[in-house]
């Protein structure tokens, strides 16, 4: 990758991240206004994790995630419109309105969907590499989880699996320091969570998840390697979460000082800096993109305001597999 085009794929970065980080700030305020109903659990503080990965692979990878996955669907590419739609249950949502919050879902971008269930993911996205593999690919999947998604069993039974068959996947722990309202001290026995992979001979690193030019680099070599040689993989990205669980969770689980702490290191802030040093973007150039993701944001409100919502009678219309019904 040349100069010119590393700029503007960087530049790109800090845009998707400003993206993310502009609609969940809407979707926060449209929660508050009762707008989105069920749960809705936002990614504000650690979009340097995904925006970072998906630059390094390719819109041919699978990805799939836990419940926290707005911002994944925007860095692959699902459009501000269709994500609000969703939180708003409209029929024009990614996933048609039925799915909500945690359930986003777009396969025209291999966006695999975000799932409720706490590690219930992590044996899917085994199917997923292991179906790559069958068909002789060379795709590689991307399976995010979080920290309270290590001591669950099907997390152990997937990655017995994955390193068994040897399959091109890489496991993505994003180490937020805490399982709903529990920290990883007192849940995790383990110092290091990237060392959970040795019980499965597996390779495993661990990323600053707050630094997305890191996290594109480990990524990038990771995937470079099992493309050629299919294994699987295990990547702690320590990041950081600056709102509760969910948009019900005050969070009095932690003091204001660290949150502020955490703050401190924030990927955008963090980001532009270094862009800004290094030559590569002005103050009036940030200013854009800052203003273009607000724009985006309030666009997609507007968007799923307008929707329609989905048709009673289609309820059942997903429920079987090939449209069979009975």
């Amino acid at each position: 990758m040349d100069k010119i085009q590393n700029q503007d794929a960087e530049i790109k970065m800090l845009s998707d991240m400003l993206v993310i980080r502009r609609f969940e700030e809407r979707a926060s305020q449209q929660y508050q206004m009762q707008k989105i109903g069920g749960f809705c659990h936002l990614y504000i503080g650690q979009e340097a994790v995904v925006v970072g990965s998906v630059a390094a692979v390719r819109p041919d990878d699978y990805i799939v995630t836990a419940y926290r996955d707005h911002g994944h669907a925007l860095a692959r590419g699902t459009s501000p419109n269709a994500c609000m739609a969703e939180l708003f249950g409209k029929a024009t949502g990614c996933s048609k309105g039925l799915g909500g919050s945690m359930h986003f879902f777009d396969r025209k971008n291999c966006m695999l969907g975000g799932h409720a269930i706490v590690a219930g993911h992590v044996p899917l996205a085994v199917g997923f590499a292991f179906a790559s593999r069958y068909r002789g690919e060379d795709r590689v999947t991307l399976c995010y989880f979080g920290d309270g998604a290590i001591n669950q069993g099907a997390f152990h039974e997937a990655l017995n699996l994955a390193a068994l068959y040897k399959l091109p996947v890489i496991f993505v722990c994003e180490n937020n320091y805490f399982a709903m309202g529990t920290s990883v001290t007192r849940s995790t026995g383990l110092k290091e969570i990237a060392d959970r992979a040795r019980g499965y001979d597996m390779g495993s690193s661990a990323v600053d998840g707050m630094d997305v030019r890191a996290v594109r680099e480990e990524f990038r070599s990771v995937a470079q390697r099992i493309r050629k040689e299919p294994q699987p993989w295990f990547i702690e990205a320590r990041t950081y979460r600056y709102r509760g669980h969910s948009m019900s969770d005050p969070a009095t689980y932690r003091t204001k000082e660290e949150l502020e702490k955490y703050k401190e290191s924030d990927p955008i802030v963090k980001f532009r800096a270094v862009l800004s040093q290094e030559g590569k973007l002005t103050p009036e150039q940030f200013d854009e993109l800052d203003r273009r993701a607000k724009e985006m944001a309030m666009e997609s409100v507007k968007f799923a305001e307008e929707s329609p919502q989905p048709q009673l009678d289609e309820l059942y219309d997903y429920t079987f597999a090939n449209g069979v019904k009975q």
